[in-house]
């Protein structure tokens, strides 16, 4: 069975980069009827950040990435936490000194501050690795019996990987093909720590193994690491699971990875849900509360960085599940482009239904102290109606639609110059006048004031039904004039073109 994780670290809130991966791992989880496991690597204590394991579980439920095994819900594979699975991970790391793969090191954190020095001098680069590893304090140069009489002593050490010299390692990778590196390149990583806690190397391969990981999606920041993990897989003599290194997100310029400050800069959010940093106070903000919709996100997320092979852009969960194809992930990565983002969630507006629309303005009119009561609930679903396809996100709904609800109080200045003529007040009164006489219907208004009245006296249709425009709406914006009226109703449409009368004459 197909057995995939996502694999975040509690140190702040999820990237939307980090999303995709999660999302991407969730697709090809569903596509091959697999299983998608949420494990929280949290061996670096010292960026545990208090609120982030709650905040990603809380971002990936609200986008609908859903998860079989995990943190928050357990499973037959836990402790899903790799701070609770702390005992387990010393055995493996000596078994790797046992078996000849790994060594004591007991550097001190100033004689490897004075060997990078000396290489410096030389221009050099030191790197703890085949070739230095002879000259350094371990387990190699001092013997092993040596090294257990430190150890024994209570000196502080760290368990290091002891790559082969001179060997190339070849990690198939989904995406890219094979990659190759010499292992002369690699530095003998640190496995385990002189607190006790594993690195991230060490811990993520025993808990991929011990958890029957099938299948690692993850970004193309971990491939050079890759080599080594392919290295502990042989090392323990596991078999390795299929890798696959994804493409970064990118600037909206292209020139290096999407970061906080980007967004910051450009005015967009790059975290999934608000976050209140609990050490600074500082707040940044999310797609949740800006509005975005959840699958709008998803979608959007989807196709930065992988194509279904057609022109197809929106997509459903579950066609993103039965079109998902690894193969297809570009190896570019993808710049970020809010245009887009907004494109799509105007899309999945549109496809909310009018009664889900409507529930949003009428706690937005709640918001403006609308008497309540004072509008049915028929009433608000017939102006999301009439006005949903001019809206993107929920918060602009009472800008778009306030006129419905309320009278202007105030009237746009340029509007008011260009269309308000001084005869205008002549021709507002001629506009009660036919709605007070002809039937109040559409048909029977437009032949009235358009054909009986404006077109029959030579009158601008344009500044005439403007300006009835500015009389009820405030500004020369809005649907079909018409319409308005037959919706706000006969009584409230004369009283307030009756009030501009009195207003804009007035200024006039």
């Amino acid at each position: 069975m197909v057995r995939v994780r996502f694999a975040p670290s509690p140190t702040g809130p999820l990237h939307i980069g980090g999303v995709r991966t999660a999302l991407y791992n969730y697709l090809f989880a569903r596509q091959n009827g697999g299983k998608m496991i949420l494990r929280i690597e949290d061996t670096d204590q010292g960026r545990f950040v208090p609120g982030a394991e709650q905040y990603i579980v809380e971002a990936l439920q609200w986008l609908g990435i859903g998860f079989d095994e995990g943190v928050h819900i357990g499973g037959p594979y836990g402790p899903y936490r790799q701070s609770d699975r702390k005992p387990m991970y010393r055995q493996y790391a000596e078994q790797l000194i046992r078996d000849g793969w790994a060594y004591y090191a007991f550097d001190k954190p100033e004689a490897l501050e004075a060997k990078r020095k000396e290489y410096e001098a030389e221009k050099k680069t030191f790197q703890y690795d085949c070739n230095t590893r002879g000259e350094m304090e371990n387990s190699l140069s001092l013997g092993m019996e040596e090294a257990e009489r430190r150890i024994a002593a209570g000196e502080p050490y760290v368990v290091r990987f002891k790559f082969p010299d001179n060997i190339d390692i070849t990690v198939h990778d989904m995406i890219r093909g094979d990659v190759t590196m010499n292992s002369r390149l690699l530095d003998d990583k640190v496995l385990f720590k002189s607190d006790g806690m594993p690195t991230y190397h060490l811990a993520n391969i025993v808990d991929d193994h011990t958890m029957e990981i099938t299948h690692v999606i993850r970004g193309e920041e971990w491939l050079p690491s890759a080599p080594l993990h392919v290295m502990l897989y042989k090392a323990f003599g596991w078999q390795a699971p299929g890798f696959a290194h994804l493409p970064l997100l990118l600037k909206p310029e292209g020139n290096g990875k999407l970061s906080k400050r980007d967004g910051d800069r450009l005015g967009f959010p790059v975290f999934p849900l608000e976050w209140h940093d609990p050490k600074s106070g500082e707040i940044s903000s999310g797609y949740r509360e800006q509005g975005y919709l959840p699958q709008a996100v998803v979608n959007m997320l989807a196709l930065m960085g992988w194509n279904p092979g057609t022109e197809q852009e929106i997509m459903s969960m579950d066609e993103l599940i039965k079109l998902f194809n690894i193969g297809h992930i570009s190896k570019n990565g993808a710049k970020f482009n809010l245009d887009k983002a907004k494109w799509f969630q105007h899309e999945y507006f549109q496809m909310l239904s009018d009664e889900e629309v409507a529930a949003m303005l009428e706690e937005e009119s709640g918001k403006r102290n609308v008497e309540s009561g004072k509008f049915p609930h028929e009433y608000y679903v017939k102006v999301a109606g009439m006005m949903k396809e001019r809206i993107t996100f929920p918060k602009e709904l009472w800008g778009t639609c306030c006129y419905f609800f309320e009278a202007p109080t105030e009237y746009n200045e340029k509007d008011v110059a260009k269309r308000w003529t001084e005869d205008m007040h002549i021709h507002m009164q001629k506009v009660i006048d036919i709605l007070n006489t002809v039937p109040f219907e559409h048909d029977a208004i437009h032949k009235a004031l358009l054909d009986d009245y404006i077109a029959a006296n030579g009158l601008n249709t344009g500044k005439v039904m403007n300006s009835l425009r500015i009389a009820v709406v405030g500004r020369t914006v809005g649907p079909d004039m018409i319409t308005l009226i037959l919706t706000i109703g006969k009584e409230e449409t004369i009283r307030r073109v009756q009030r501009a009368i009195e207003k804009l004459r007035v200024k006039n």
